[in-house]
C-alpha cells in the first residue's frame, strides 16, 4: 500500500498543529483501518441526520491529566534499545497518525492539540522516553502513506489504528497489538429482543455495503435477511426508522455512533467474526518493538491503558467499562 511520493504528508509539531486546522474539512469518524463511510445523497432523511450529530467531547481536562501521569522509563530501558536511545538523542519522537478520527486522534480547534486512544498512547510513549508528552512531531498519514513514511525514515513510528496484516509486515514490524475490533451489533436503546448475534437470525439487518458485514453475517447469522445500504448514516436511519432490527459492522465503528447519538442506541452482545488487530507500526526488524512492547505492557498493568479508553471511548460512547487489552505479541 507504499507510494513513491509523500505529498499527501504533512509534517508538523504539536505546536504548529493549529494553523492547519482549518484545513481538515468535515471530521471523520474512525481511523484508516476503518470501512469507507461515504457521505448520504444530499437532501435524504439520512444526510439530515448526520448534519445535525455531533461526537460528544473528549473531557480535555481528565485526558491532559490522564496523559501528564504517565511513566518514564529509566535510563538504563532506553539505553538498551538502539531506537529508543536515537529517539532520546534527538530529542523528539517523530509520529505518524491523523488528526480526525473522532475517538483515536482528533484535533481540537480551541487549542491546537490532538487527543483521543491512539494520541493518547502515543504522548504516553513521548513521556516514556523523553519525559515530557509535548516533545513529539505529528506527520499526518493516509492509508497510502503508513508504511513508507517509515521505509522512508520520515518518522520513528506510526499510530493510526493501523490493522496487523502478513502483508504489511513484509515491510515494517508492528508492536503490539494494543487493540482489537470485530463485529458488533447496534439496535436501539430498550432493545430486549436481541441479546447478541444469536439472536439475528429471521430478522432484518442492515450492513454497509463494501464493509466485511454481509460476509460475516452469512457466517454467524445465515437465517437473517441482510440489507446493505452505502453509507454508515443509511444503516443507522432504517434502524431509528424500524425498517431494520440491528446494525452489524465493525465495533470500533459502533463505539463512534454511540457517542454521536448518547442514549439512542446499545450494544447487543459480544462482539463476534474475524479479529482484527491494532498495531503499533515500527521500521522493520527495529529493536524498538521489544521496548515498545514493554511500554504497553507498564500501562496495561498500570490500569492507564484502562483509563485511557475510557476517558477517550467509553465514557463518550457510555460504556461503563474497558475491554480487555490484547496479548501482547499474539
Amino acid at each position: 500500500m507504499t507510494k513513491d511520493t509523500l505529498m499527501d504528508s504533512i509534517t508538523l509539531t504539536r505546536r504548529q498543529a493549529l494553523a492547519g486546522v482549518a484545513a481538515l474539512g468535515a471530521v471523520s469518524a474512525l481511523g484508516l483501518s476503518a470501512c469507507s463511510d461515504e457521505p448520504a445523497p444530499a437532501g435524504s432523511a439520512a444526510s439530515d441526520d448526520a448534519a445535525e450529530e455531533t461526537v460528544t467531547k473528549i473531557d480535555a481536562d481528565a485526558y491532559d491529566a490522564l496523559v501528564a501521569e504517565g511513566p518514564v522509563a529509566d535510563d538504563a530501558a532506553v539505553s538498551a534499545s538502539a531506537w529508543a536511545s536515537a529517539v532520546k538523542k534527538t530529542g523528539v519522537l517523530r509520529v505518524g497518525g491523523v488528526q480526525t478520527s473522532a475517538l483515536f486522534s482528533l484535533m481540537d480547534e480551541t487549542d491546537g492539540k490532538l487527543r483521543g486512544f491512539d494520541a493518547g498512547l502515543f504522548q504516553l510513549l513521548t513521556r516514556y522516553i523523553l519525559g515530557d508528552e509535548s516533545k513529539y512531531e505529528f506527520t499526518q498519514v493516509t492509508s497510502d502513506t503508513r508504511e513508507s513514511v517509515l521505509t522512508n525514515d520520515q518518522v520513528d513510528t506510526v499510530f493510526a489504528t493501523y490493522s496487523i496484516t502478513d502483508e504489511r509486515k513484509k515491510l515494517i514490524s508492528f508492536a503490539g497489538p494494543y487493540y482489537t475490533t470485530q463485529q458488533g451489533t447496534l439496535v436501539m436503546a430498550g432493545n430486549s429482543d436481541i441479546a447478541g448475534v444469536e439472536d439475528l437470525d429471521g430478522k432484518n439487518v442492515a450492513a454497509q455495503s463494501g464493509s466485511t458485514g454481509p460476509s460475516v453475517l452469512e457466517e454467524y447469522a445465515p437465517k437473517a435477511t441482510v440489507q446493505e445500504f452505502k453509507t454508515d448514516e443509511e444503516a443507522r436511519s432504517a434502524l431509528e426508522q424500524g425498517r431494520v432490527d440491528a446494525y452489524v459492522i465493525d465495533q470500533t465503528m459502533l463505539l463512534s455512533d454511540m457517542a454521536k447519538r448518547p442514549g439512542k442506541y446499545q450494544l447487543a452482545g459480544d462482539p463476534f467474526g474475524p479479529v482484527d488487530p491494532y498495531g503499533i507500526g515500527m521500521p522493520l526488524d527495529s529493536d524498538g518493538v521489544a521496548f515498545v512492547n514493554d511500554f504497553l505492557a507498564a500501562i496495561e498493568d498500570s490500569g492507564l491503558w484502562a483509563d485511557l479508553w475510557q476517558v477517550s471511548i467509553g465514557d463518550r460512547a457510555e460504556i461503563a467499562e474497558a475491554p480487555e487489552p490484547p496479548a501482547i505479541g499474539a
